[in-house]
């Protein structure tokens, strides 16, 4: 009995001097992203311990814009970046300071994300459609943004120049919802969890979805080369956020109907996470939901088209292209 009892505290002792160690080996790393659905699988993975099974301590870091995240990326002070491509965020790439590694939410139809919305103003004088956009001032975070480029998208397929319209960059999404519902612009292109409060309230009228309109890859993960350095922390990153996609993708999005998903028993948790993390009550945010490629792909084609766009506007440097800018070792090509 002595001896048994010498064994069970020997191996307790071992226990408890092992976890301390275990703790340690915890890589460490930090996420920018904003507070959107089109990052649901950054929060599901957090949430749930995705990150953590992979031997991961996560610290998310929000932002009010896209741009930003990249510059943070660039400086060092988040080690991934997950939101959307802009004009700023390729330049870098360019440079040599990002690399692309996965692939995240899109504009595809059927899935709210990026909307047309017109002040109240502007609708009653007959602001009506996406269409109508031609020769209104319009708010968008910043130039070059992927605001900036969507509507640059649905210029060319209405045609109309895009210098009919006079672009207002207001550098965070907060002031752009602000300036339309106080009608100083005619209209700003607004993610739907940030104008819906607006719509509900009457203070402000949708006009369409991009999506529906001029489908798009909108947003990517990516990594500073320091960062990408450490492959066991990229390749764990990723292993994490695949896992989310897919049951983000699986349990969530294959519910979606009319632009909503289902809010049942099956749903409702991941729902729940992301109402968490977006700061909206889990009843808008089944009307939220950004499509997300099960796994985790990035269309690279389309990419290589936002490239040479923003370069004939004079946003993006010449000679890049998608091909200079993708980590191929870990990007998965649609």
């Amino acid at each position: 009995m002595k001896w048994s009892a010498r064994l069970a505290l020997a191996f307790l002792l071992m226990l408890v001097a092992a976890a301390p160690a275990r703790a340690e080996q915890s890589l460490k790393a930090t996420i920018g992203v904003l507070r959107l659905s089109s990052s649901a699988p950054v929060f599901i993975a957090q949430d749930k311990g995705y990150f953590r099974d992979e031997g991961l301590a996560i610290e998310l870091k929000f932002f009010d814009a896209a741009q930003p995240v990249a510059v943070a990326t660039t400086a060092g002070d988040v080690d991934f970046g997950i939101t959307a491509f802009t004009a700023g965020l390729y330049n870098l790439a360019g440079k040599g300071t990002l690399k692309v590694i996965a692939g995240m939410s899109r504009d595809k139809p059927g899935y709210p994300l990026i909307g047309y919305f017109a002040s109240n103003k502007a609708y009653a004088a007959g602001l009506k459609t996406p269409k109508d956009l031609a020769g209104k001032r319009i708010a968008v975070t910043q130039v070059g943004s992927s605001f900036h480029y969507a509507l640059g998208l649905l210029a060319d397929k209405y045609g109309f120049r895009l210098s009919e319209v006079k672009i207002v960059p207001l550098q965070s999404l907060s002031n752009a919802a602000a300036a339309l519902k106080g009608e100083t612009v005619d209209a700003a292109l607004l993610p739907i969890s940030t104008a819906r409060p607006l719509v509900e309230s009457d203070g402000a009228k949708l006009l369409g979805w991009v999506g529906d309109e001029t489908p798009w890859q909108v947003g990517a993960v990516f990594a500073s080369p320091k960062t990408l350095a450490d492959k066991a922390l990229v390749t764990k990153l990723l292993a994490a956020l695949t896992r989310a996609d897919r049951e983000y993708h699986d349990v969530v999005l294959a519910t979606v109907k009319d632009g909503k998903a289902e809010l049942n028993d099956r749903t409702r948790p991941l729902l729940e996470i992301i109402a968490k993390y977006t700061n909206l009550p889990v009843e808008q945010v089944v009307g939220n939901c950004a499509y997300v490629d099960p796994d985790g792909k990035l269309d690279v084609k389309n990419v290589d088209g936002q490239i040479k766009w923003l370069q004939e506007q004079g946003f993006v440097d010449k000679g890049l292209d998608a091909d200079a800018i993708i980590a191929d070792v870990y990007v998965k090509r649609d």
